[in-house]
């Protein structure tokens, strides 16, 4: 949960509550909290105006630049603008979250709503229920009966799509679709909200695009919107693996700079998810602090840096499309059904990094 939500961070410190617990006492005290969180996230209001401040100046400069490098300025703007509605969600850079949705519910990515985001991510923290084919929604596994049911055509897609290179030539068109495909098979009025506050946001971001800069929607999408959502499936390609024990699924990947600051060291996947609440330049410390600690816990799951995941697994799959042990069923189909694990399924990377 984010920490605005959060009963646990809303509660005053042990010892320090006014015995009288007078209203005007206790208000004056959440508003210096309130303010002291806010100034303490000096680092994420700079990200923000560092992100809407370059996006700005890239796309009005889109003709001077050239399409290559207003790709790759662009694309790096729009991941980094994905990260930041990431941090929002998780209850920063304040403790209201109508402020935190306002700094960034216009995606600069134009294809996932805020609030869509919002809920299925944090669906997604439930940890014991990660890699799941459905239960999280972040899942790239299908069922084995789901995988076993796949035209020849599509099963070579989605083999394609567990290489690094497939990840992020279609990744970002196969998550949208199938986020859309879910959205309208679900349905219900806080779906379509979350549709119609994004609507309005696009509607902001291509007045600027096309109405003041004079770039075409389409060039946008193909130069901006593509290769900032392929940015974030290089983030996400190997940050999770199917693994019986709940706290091996989580990798740390170690990356370089300009791809830490993207992130928002959100690579540090491991510290995250076993502290969701913490700001992002926070990481970094817990990392070095719990490093042995952190590696102990989630089985060595540990890659050095994105290079080493595209010599790997560029051209090669890294994990299968059918879930090895979760289920075999949907709920809806029948009773789910288990399958027993074995340690094998949580051998891949090991073998891989022996190569």
């Amino acid at each position: 949960m984010s920490r605005s939500r959060s009963p646990q961070n809303n509660a005053e410190p042990v010892g320090t509550a006014d015995p009288l617990r007078q209203p005007d006492a206790l208000a004056g005290s959440s508003q210096n909290r309130f303010w002291k969180h806010t100034v303490k996230e000096w680092p994420t209001w700079l990200a923000l105006l560092a992100c809407y401040g370059g996006w700005a100046v890239v796309v009005w400069h889109h003709e001077a630049l050239g399409g290559w490098l207003f790709a790759a300025l662009a694309g790096y703007l729009v991941a980094l603008h994905a990260s930041l509605q990431h941090e929002v969600l998780h209850g920063h850079p304040t403790r209201s979250r109508a402020v935190n949705e306002a700094l960034v519910f216009p995606s600069l990515n134009l294809f996932i709503p805020y609030r869509r985001f919002r809920d299925t991510h944090l669906r997604h923290h439930h940890d014991e229920r990660l890699t799941d084919p459905y239960d999280d929604p972040e899942s790239w596994y299908l069922s084995a009966d789901d995988a076993r049911a796949l035209s020849a055509p599509m099963t070579m897609v989605l083999r394609f799509n567990s290489t690094l290179g497939g990840r992020l030539l279609i990744g970002p068109f196969l998550s949208v679709f199938g986020l859309f495909r879910a959205d309208v098979r679900e349905g219900g009025p806080r779906i379509v909200d979350a549709y119609l506050r994004h609507l309005i946001g696009i509607t902001l971001v291509l007045a600027y695009v096309w109405g003041v800069c004079g770039l075409n929607p389409l060039w946008y999408v193909l130069l901006a919107s593509w290769p900032g959502l392929s940015l974030l499936m290089l983030r996400t390609f190997a940050e999770h693996q199917a693994a019986v024990a709940t706290s091996e699924r989580t990798a740390i990947v170690e990356a370089e700079a300009p791809l830490a600051f993207l992130f928002l060291n959100n690579n540090l996947h491991a510290v995250h998810h076993a502290n969701p609440s913490v700001s992002w330049f926070a990481l970094p410390e817990l990392w070095r602090q719990e490093r042995a600690q952190v590696l102990e816990r989630n089985g060595g799951y540990y890659l050095p840096g994105y290079a080493t995941i595209a010599w790997r697994w560029m051209f090669r799959s890294k994990e299968p499309i059918a879930h090895p042990y979760r289920r075999t069923q949907c709920a809806e189909r029948g009773r789910p059904v288990a399958v027993t694990p074995t340690p094998t399924h949580n051998v891949q990377v090991a073998a891989a990094s022996k190569d």
